[in-house]
């Protein structure tokens, strides 16, 4: 079988993380091709998610992308890419309406504090200071003022498009059925239609879809499968920038720049299975719209007669440790993951694109991702 295409590097997966990789490869003047199994980039959560950017709340081991990012990236990158990302930096409140609920919250800050994050607790008094659209049942939440949100869409083909104008090239409707190493090194991507693939590195970045995909060479990254749902409204006068979350981070949202509310959540009856991932179906709308929707009031009771004008519903891959899989296979030289991101990689999604790529071409980062390797689920002897 005849290796049909070559490249520095092969990106599996054409979401926000394998396009924003693409992008900073192609910056530092690496060929990249990009493949994407479904017809359309960004098909699955990267164009379709909250929004949030957000440090806080993060696992202390995957806090130092979100700051960097939030530091580095977020702020110039509408002007890097040529695209509004609609990007707000405007904080981020964490809604606490029970103690139990103020508990996890003080865990949360406690633990972001230490990791030099400015995040604090607030009572309900300032919370009405910042947002006075909010019902009387909030009772205190977490308060990061370098927080925010952006376009999750316009952001995910912003970086397509600034890639493909260095140079990478995308394939679509190419699922990929194995990965095939050459003389101990993975360097070929074989794909369904029969074509191989070949680079110095494979980056995998598809998802749930890369746990099949990486168990051809005998990685496999635990993870499952969840539902999540989010809606939109219709355009509305101008209420709030702050993004919003809550302490069991079963609801978050925010308002659009044309007007329009994002929110998505859960409705507790999502059921799945660890191996073979949810026994449910987007479908199932009927049940977790209404539960957002009444959460949504309780919140917010001045949205109460907002109209919904879509939904949508789709699967997110969690990781067993609840932070996404990124870096070298110390077995395996060559292949690079970048999965597992457990709802929440658009935030970080700068970040690491840049921190892959300079992973890949220096063989390091700048930035400590050392606890979200593969190895972490390796039995230590």
């Amino acid at each position: 079988m005849a290796v049909k295409n070559k490249a520095d590097v092969i990106i599996v997966g054409a979401g926000i993380i394998g396009c924003a990789v693409a992008y900073y490869l192609t910056k530092k003047g690496k060929s990249v091709i990009v493949l994407e199994a479904s017809d359309n980039i960004g098909n699955g959560g990267s164009s379709r998610n909250g929004g949030g950017v957000r440090q806080s709340g993060r696992d202390p081991r995957e806090l130092p992308l979100a700051m960097y990012g939030i530091e580095k990236l977020w702020p110039g990158l509408s002007d890097e890419l040529g695209v509004d990302c609609e990007y707000h930096k405007e904080g981020n409140l964490r809604l606490g309406k029970t103690e139990k609920h103020l508990e996890i919250l003080q865990g949360l800050t406690e633990r972001a504090k230490a990791c030099g994050l400015d995040v604090r607790m607030i009572d309900a008094k300032e919370v009405k200071q910042i947002n006075p659209h909010l019902s009387d049942e909030v009772i205190g939440a977490s308060w990061c003022p370098t927080d925010g949100h952006a376009n999750p869409m316009v952001t995910t083909l912003a970086f397509y498009r600034k890639a493909r104008m260095q140079g990478a090239r995308f394939i679509t409707g190419e699922p990929v059925k194995r990965l095939r190493k050459v003389k101990g090194r993975l360097r070929e991507v074989l794909t369904e239609s029969g074509d191989v693939y070949e680079g110095d590195f494979v980056l995998v970045a598809a998802g749930y879809a890369s746990r099949k995909i990486l168990g051809t060479v005998g990685v496999d990254v635990p993870m499952h499968v969840e539902l999540m749902e989010c809606l939109v409204t219709e355009a509305e006068p101008p209420m709030f920038n702050q993004m919003l979350g809550t302490a069991e981070a079963d609801f978050y949202g925010h308002q659009s720049d044309h007007g329009s509310f994002v929110f998505g959540g859960s409705s507790g009856l999502e059921l799945n299975n660890k191996d073979e991932g949810a026994k449910n179906s987007p479908g199932n709308a009927a049940i977790t719209a209404p539960c957002i929707c009444r959460g949504i009031m309780k919140y917010f009771p001045e949205l109460a007669d907002a109209k919904i004008v879509r939904t949508w519903a789709g699967y997110i891959d969690i990781c067993q440790d609840g932070v996404p899989v990124l870096g070298f296979v110390d077995d395996i030289p060559g292949l690079v993951v970048a999965c597992a991101f457990s709802g929440h990689g658009f935030g970080i999604a700068p970040a690491v694109g840049e921190q892959l790529a300079m992973l890949i071409t220096e063989g390091k980062t700048s930035v400590d991702i050392s606890g979200l390797r593969y190895g972490r689920f390796q039995a230590k002897i």
